[in-house]
């Protein structure tokens, strides 16, 4: 390399200026860019050394090098735009269009197994006569636990670990642990009769493992009218078990405890992989657990200013993400909140 140690900012320009109108490609315009004003070309090299100069010597030779460097960026730019122009002019010239070829069909994407199932259960509910209702993620403690007949202090609270927020005060905000704050907003909204189904995503303080994630989606629902029987919660998840799994598959009831019902039951349905015959999977039993279930306790009424005496109702809930699991035979729920497009690709 020549020596640059005694190059005036002139000649340091005139040495640059031929190197760039020698330039045939933008690529080689680059790589030049880089070599006469980069860290370590010799414009870089003898600003270095103004330090050793007199002061007065130091700010004309600043002056100098600072002159050099915009003529040599200015003269970078306008042959990057003329190479650039004439690869251009030459890549149209030369680009052919084969009207021919076979073009590869692009491939689409999809909605992901839990939106899918989601869509699909309001779809069933919606033909059974129901409404669907959302409701806000951040509640406060008495929508999610009070008007649902947990007042403070009660042992079931224990089973919903909760994420609280630094809104208001201390652990009256959080993110709700179920769907059925929204059961509480419908029945505020208006008057029975009430037939409606909640889904939505739901937090819970839970450790990720093969079957728990923080943050989950649940379905649930509320019928208020007058009359209302366990006889026709039993019916309602028979009729909805057929809709959404076929022909054949059934469900039962199991005695349970909820604080919102009274009396209270989990519900099995027919297991989807032997259909009731028995396997390892659900235990030999022919069943699945899928949900809770019962009917709404009367304080949950007179939460909401509903007379118990008149009206009467039941509520259910599942897990969605446990039924897409169930139905694709997944074992992991981790899978379903995985971005790795091997997994999403299968379904």
């Amino acid at each position: 390399m020549t020596d640059v140690s005694d190059r005036t900012p002139e000649t340091l320009v005139t040495d640059a200026l031929g190197r760039v109108a020698a330039a045939t490609t933008s690529g080689e315009l680059d790589a030049l860019d880089t070599e006469v004003l980069g860290r370590r070309s010799a414009l870089a090299t003898a600003k270095s050394g103004l330090a050793k100069l007199a002061p007065e010597e130091r700010r004309a030779e600043g002056r100098a090098l600072n002159d050099a460097r915009a003529r040599i960026e200015a003269a970078l730019a306008e042959r990057r735009g003329e190479l650039v122009a004439a690869e251009g002019q030459a890549r149209d010239r030369d680009e052919r269009l084969d009207l021919t070829e076979v073009v590869p069909t692009r491939r689409r994407g999809h909605l992901h197994l839990v939106t899918q199932a989601r869509d699909h259960l309001e779809d069933v509910f919606v033909g059974m006569g129901y409404t669907v209702a959302e409701g806000p993620e951040a509640e406060t403690d008495w929508y999610n636990f009070e008007a649902l007949n947990f007042p403070a202090g009660h042992p079931a609270r224990d089973m919903y670990d909760t994420f609280y927020l630094d809104m208001g005060a201390s652990e009256s905000t959080l993110l709700r642990t179920h769907t059925s704050p929204v059961q509480i907003r419908v029945m505020e909204a208006g008057e029975p009769p009430i037939y409606s189904v909640m889904p939505g995503r739901c937090y819970r303080l839970d450790t990720p493992d093969a079957s728990h994630l923080p943050v989950f989606h649940q379905i649930e629902g509320l019928v208020v009218d007058r009359g209302i029987t366990m006889g026709d919660l039993a019916g309602t998840l028979d009729a909805f078990t057929e809709a959404y799994f076929g022909k054949g598959f059934r469900s039962r009831l199991r005695p349970s405890y909820f604080p919102f019902t009274e009396p209270s039951a989990e519900f099995d349905i027919t297991c989807v992989f032997c259909v009731g015959a028995g396997c390892r999977t659900c235990g030999r039993t022919g069943w699945l657990e899928l949900g809770g279930c019962g009917m709404v306790h009367p304080n949950v009424f007179l939460a909401v200013g509903y007379d118990p005496e008149v009206w009467s109702g039941f509520a259910f809930g599942f897990g969605i993400d446990r039924l897409v699991m169930m139905r694709h035979g997944i074992d992991d729920i981790r899978e379903l909140a995985s971005p790795d497009i091997r997994i999403l690709q299968q379904f």
